[in-house]
């Protein structure tokens, strides 16, 4: 796959930074990539908002890297299918062993998951709290990347939303073909504080009563374009809202506190859910369109979702990484 190169240095005058950025070919559509320099940070959280498996708070050393500016979008997730015909997890039809584990967690019947499809979200009438159990979600037999909230859905139009219905399979095949790779959750917590993402209502998220109401106080019920909402201090898009994004690693409430988590860590070997134990899960970033201050506040920079990997949703995406040593592959 023959990508063209072009460097761009810009200066963002508000916020009084250099911004580095390479636009990288793809197909006939371009992925825009950004510099995230090295440093330190604090991971994790200790906020009146924040959940154990944010803690303990620990210091991490972070090698530079490049970063996917936005989220991958449907524009850029439709040049991989096409020149790879691949298939999505959410058009292949799911074993069922796969599905007896996630039977009880989801309330849906066995019979009705083997077919093709994914999970779209329903209003539900009772207000979320923390040990709510998800009813709104809801097995649609209809709904992948193409048509993502079930039938008489379509991505005609949104080129420059974030692909979703896409599982951590689907990320990482895409990134792979792109000669790239899924962030780390301490690449991605890393690029979002030192970003300083905002934490106020400029990204799009529910606003009212979740999951009974939503106000559509940003403009938007699902998924926004990409570069809708202004960037954080280092150029990224979305690192709050819009849609959670898959990393890297496996998910386990006591990651925090394993060894090898002073430089660049790549998370624990083995993933673990006290809550559905049976269940092996990645770990997603950054919060969606669904989060609110009432239910999960999964926009803050050091909130953590996990999922199974082999899920797909509505309101999950992703977007790449790449080490110098790739872009200098790019770069030769």
């Amino acid at each position: 796959m023959k990508k063209l190169i072009l460097i761009l240095c810009l200066f963002s005058c508000s916020h009084k930074v250099n911004i580095k950025r390479v636009i990288i070919k793809i197909g006939n559509t371009e992925m825009r990539m950004v510099w995230i320099p090295e440093g330190s940070f604090k991971m994790g959280s200790v906020d009146t908002m924040s959940n154990r498996d944010e803690q303990p708070v620990h210091s991490v050393f972070m090698d530079g890297f490049w970063m996917s500016e936005s989220p991958v979008t449907n524009a850029q997730f439709s040049e991989f299918v096409n020149k790879t015909n691949y298939i999505t997890t959410a058009e292949i039809v799911p074993k069922v062993d796969s599905l007896i584990n996630q039977q009880s967690s989801n309330n849906l019947l066995l019979e009705e998951m083997i077919v093709t499809g994914s999970l779209i979200f329903k209003n539900h009438n009772v207000p979320a709290n923390q040990s709510s159990p998800m009813k709104w979600w809801s097995w649609s037999s209809n709904s992948n990347w193409k048509k993502p909230y079930g039938s008489g859905s379509s991505i005609s139009g949104y080129d420059n939303h974030p692909v979703v219905q896409v599982s951590w399979y689907d990320a990482v095949a895409f990134s792979e073909w792109a000669m790239m790779e899924l962030p780390t959750e301490a690449q991605w917590e890393y690029a979002a504080k030192k970003g300083e993402t905002r934490e106020f209502r400029d990204k799009n998220i529910w606003q009212g009563i979740f999951p009974v109401n939503n106000l559509i106080l940003d403009g938007y019920e699902k998924t926004n374009p990409v570069y809708k909402f202004k960037p954080n201090r280092l150029g990224l898009y979305d690192m709050a809202g819009n849609v959670w994004e898959w990393v890297m690693d496996w998910y386990h409430p006591n990651a925090y506190s394993m060894k090898d988590r002073v430089r660049n860590p790549e998370g624990p070997l083995y993933s673990f859910d006290p809550m559905e134990p049976t269940i092996s899960k990645r770990v997603t970033r950054g919060g969606s369109f669904l989060c609110s201050d009432q239910y999960c506040a999964g926009y803050r920079t050091s909130a953590r979702m996990k999922t199974s990997p082999d899920t797909s949703l509505e309101h999950t995406g992703f977007r790449c990484v790449m080490s110098t040593d790739q872009m200098n592959l790019f770069l030769e």
